[in-house]
């Protein structure tokens, strides 16, 4: 353990985040890799004069544990206690010098008190709401599930098919905060593919919004309409496209099974039945259900009787439904421009619908090819009256102010992004903070006609109930205790069973009340347990404002690749309100962020009991010793990328540490007995050269995350001193302090009892390298021959003339460019170039 204080003279503080683990239960090798491996950047930056918290926590409450004390008997809490014991456990046998003053646990009163708190101050603020919404509905766990929760269809957790229903649920409005969950990405730090999947999460689209009349088809004879015809125009549909350009190569319109066109033109639409059976037939579908059957084959159907108006050139449209278009995105519309869109063309092809190009690729050619499958790139305009010839680009911005003009369109944004669902119907989670009072939402109901204040009244079971949110000195509103935990048959939350819980005198009016009985979502307790760390113990705050200055943004968080999107947009929307409300100064919480690999079983597959491929790291560390492991996980592959397990691999870190303390007996007689600087003897010597180059490798690799290499380049420097014969104690010491951040146990036993150091190797500074003897080693040969650069390759330095020539004329690349030709003279410049002359 490492405690941490929040300021030491003449040091930095440094954060060192990682995700704090679920209590599942049991470590796997994969908590190994996610914790054991930073640790040993952490003891380096302390080693470098910074002032390292190296946190743990438990992100406790969710979904898993409920359903594992539902099917041991037993309550949650005790369960995820009892695995909390066990794991912490666990993690001190890795040898990290986590900082445990500081740990937290997310289920907690004292931590999610100001999870409620923070969601009090999103509700004075208008953030945090109730509305209605299309949710994944789990049948078998009995709860809402994010879309990243359902994987083919089917509850992640239980494999059971989900169902798509529209509920009231609490929600956040993180739709706020869209544009800057894009533009703010631009300064950090990040794996591309990491800010690439938060753009495309966030979904910004920039466009152009279109109108296009509807008319009933009985008064229309003619591919234009007249302007008693227009009169006759029943509404419209807006279709929101980021290709305007193409608007000349419209031959349908699209509408969503829920677009309200249908509803509003019942009576107009000649085959109605038809269209209502295809609409019945998609309310049984998810969204992500209907996004995966599209990719295969689309289906759909014509509303006779109604036609759309082209506002470019005034043409007819046929408008269809079918359900791949979506009424969560954009309008629920599209135009469809099958020349240039592939799903377009698709359907297009399937009911024979009209395909016209009007871009062209060729530009600034003027023959357009024939295309025989769809275009989306860009080009020039042809088919496009006064736009053609116009670069896509020009055409867009040409065609939209066109439009605008005419009052047919304008310019918009349009986002993916939805507002964020945080009701879940289960138990072990944070009571949300609410009360529902009936007395007052019967007495408010006729005096409040604003619809924003309407927002803060809801009905149940056909009666008015006023929201009052709870008051901040009444937090925490702690979890009962439940003996029947299990979530009800009709959907309600286990919590609406806790009678004497639920019922509340109300705070406004002092009539009978009632407590919200969803608890949140879990991605809220982990959204901000960064800020919790810097002052864990507060009773008075959530964290103290100087605190979070002194370790806040993260310089560092490292983290798995399965939390690019949902925990990582969600606390960056945390930190960018906590920022607005004045208790922060930044809108960014990490700075730098990593994603580290997976470590796969010795047979390339993901481990699992059922393959039989899950290797245990308590079995290790009682064969191998914690520092042996935690090297071979450091060693075995680049951190940054996925590996298999190797068996026989850490048999070989084993040996090279063997290798380490046997070096000892080659010093055992000069034993220093006294605390000495370290420093590196020698006349430049090739062991010196290597010992600053080793210095400068390792630091710089455990900076770039490399830790593989900076162990091959210990292993290196362990080869070279074996071969001396006497090793001066500081060069033994110097190899033991690059060490120490890998092996913090054996180095501090070889430090004070072989070197005999009455002081702590992990209060040693990192060794200083010498710039002007790192060249001293080796030096880059240029090879010329017949005066041309012909090859290169390194050279240690010292080496006899005789002995570079030998090597040269070895060189493979070098006998190629002789060939049959015969070396007259050979012309060695020490140390830089030697020129071969043929004859």
């Amino acid at each position: 353990m490492h405690e941490t204080k929040d300021k030491a003279r003449g040091k930095q503080n440094f954060m060192l985040l990682t995700e704090f683990p679920y209590p599942s239960g049991d470590l796997h090798i994969g908590h190994w890799f996610s914790f054991a491996v930073p640790d040993i950047l952490a003891r380096y930056y302390r080693m470098k004069g910074k002032n390292v918290m190296y946190p743990m926590g438990f992100d406790a409450f969710g979904l898993p544990a409920e359903n594992a004390a539902i099917k041991r008997n037993t309550d949650p809490r005790s369960w995820t206690e009892g695995n909390i014991k066990f794991m912490t456990k666990q993690l001190e046998s890795m040898g990290a010098s986590f900082d445990w003053s500081r740990r937290i646990s997310t289920i907690d009163p004292e931590y999610y008190k100001w999870t409620q708190w923070l969601f009090l101050k999103m509700y004075e603020k208008g953030l945090a709401y109730r509305g209605e919404a299309l949710v994944n509905w789990c049948p078998n766990d009995k709860t809402v599930l994010a879309n990243e929760q359902v994987v083919d269809n089917c509850c992640e957790r239980c494999g059971t098919r989900i169902e798509e229903r529209k509920l009231t649920q609490w929600m956040i409005k993180i739709t706020d905060y869209a544009d800057s969950l894009i533009d703010d990405l631009e300064g950090l730090d990040w794996p591309e593919n990491t800010k690439l999947a938060q753009k495309n999460w966030v979904g910004r689209s920039e466009g152009t919004s279109i109108k296009f009349s509807i008319f009933n088809f009985q008064f229309s004879n003619n591919s234009s309409i007249s302007n008693k015809q227009k009169k006759e125009s029943t509404g419209h549909i807006e279709v929101f496209t980021t290709r305007v350009d193409t608007i000349f190569g419209v031959t349908y319109l699209v509408v969503a099974p829920e677009h309200p066109i249908i509803q509003n033109q019942q009576s107009r639409i000649k085959n109605y039945e038809e269209v209502k059976k295809y609409v019945e037939g998609t309310r049984h579908k998810t969204e992500l259900q209907r996004i995966s059957e599209a990719s295969k084959e689309k289906t759909g159907v014509e509303l006779k009787g109604i036609k759309a108006i082209n506002p470019a050139n005034g043409e007819e449209l046929p408008v269809w439904v079918a359900d791949y278009v979506l009424a969560s995105y954009g309008t629920g519309a599209v135009m469809a421009v099958p020349a240039h869109d592939e799903r377009d063309y698709e359907f297009a092809k399937k009911y024979g619908l009209p395909i016209r190009q009007v871009v062209c690729p060729n530009y600034p050619k003027p023959i357009c090819p024939v295309l025989d499958k769809a275009y989306a790139g860009e080009g020039h305009l042809v088919g496009s009256d006064k736009f053609d010839g116009m670069k896509s680009q020009e055409a867009r911005d040409a065609i939209t102010k066109w439009l605008e003009e005419k009052g047919l369109g304008k310019r918009k944004k349009i986002y993916r992004l939805r507002d964020w669902v945080i009701s879940r119907q289960r138990y072990w989670g944070v009571p949300i903070p609410v009360i529902y009072c009936r007395k007052c939402g019967e007495s408010e109901k006729l005096k409040v006609k604003n619809e924003k204040l309407r927002k803060n009244y809801i009905i149940k079971e056909g009666v008015e109930y006023k929201i009052i949110p709870v008051s901040e000195s009444d937090l925490p509103i702690k979890l009962p205790k439940l003996d029947d935990f299990r979530p009800a048959e009709d959907g309600r939350s286990p919590l609406a069973k806790a009678s004497k819980w639920v019922k509340v005198k109300c705070p406004n009016c002092g009539g009978k009340a009632e407590r919200e009985t969803d608890t949140m979502d879990t991605f809220v307790d982990s959204s901000w347990y960064y800020f919790r760390y810097t002052d864990p113990r507060n009773k008075k705050k959530f964290a103290d404002p100087k605190k979070i200055k002194s370790w806040l943004p993260v310089p560092l968080y490292i983290g798995g690749a399965e939390h690019n999107t949902m925990h990582l947009l969600y606390s960056r929307f945390f930190s960018k309100f906590i920022a607005d409300i004045g208790f922060a100064d930044f809108k960014e919480p990490f700075i730098v962020r990593r994603n580290h690999g997976l470590i796969f079983g010795p047979d390339g597959f993901k481990m699992s009991k059922s393959r039989g491929n899950v290797i245990d790291p308590d079995e290790l560390v009682r064969n191998f010793g914690a520092d042996v492991v935690r090297m071979y996980l450091a060693f075995m592959t680049d951190y940054l990328q996925d590996g298999p397990w190797d068996p026989k691999g850490i048999n070989g870190v084993k040996r090279f540490l063997e290798r380490v303390y046997s070096l000892s007996l080659k010093i055992k007689n000069q034993s220093a007995n006294r605390r000495t600087k370290i420093k590196i003897e020698g006349k430049n010597s090739k062991l010196e050269v290597l010992m600053h180059k080793t210095i400068k490798k390792v630091g710089e690799d455990l900076e770039s995350l490399k830790f593989n290499t900076a162990v091959s380049a210990l292993m290196i420097l362990l080869n070279e001193m074996e071969k001396e014969n006497e090793l001066p104690v500081t060069s033994y010491s110097l190899l033991v302090t690059l060490l120490t951040p890998f092996a913090p146990h054996m180095a501090e036993e070889i430090w004070r009892s072989i070197l005999g150091k009455k002081t702590s190797i992990h209060g040693e500074k990192w060794p200083k390298f010498d710039p002007k003897k790192l060249s001293g080693g080796t030096f880059k040969l240029i090879v010329q021959i017949g005066g041309k650069m012909r090859d290169s390759f390194e050279v240690e330095a010292g080496t006899a003339e005789e002995e570079v020539k030998v090597l040269t004329l070895k060189r493979e690349n070098v006998r190629k460019w002789i060939g049959d030709k015969r070396v007259e003279k050979i012309i060695y410049v020490p140390n830089r170039i030697i020129n071969i002359v043929l004859r």
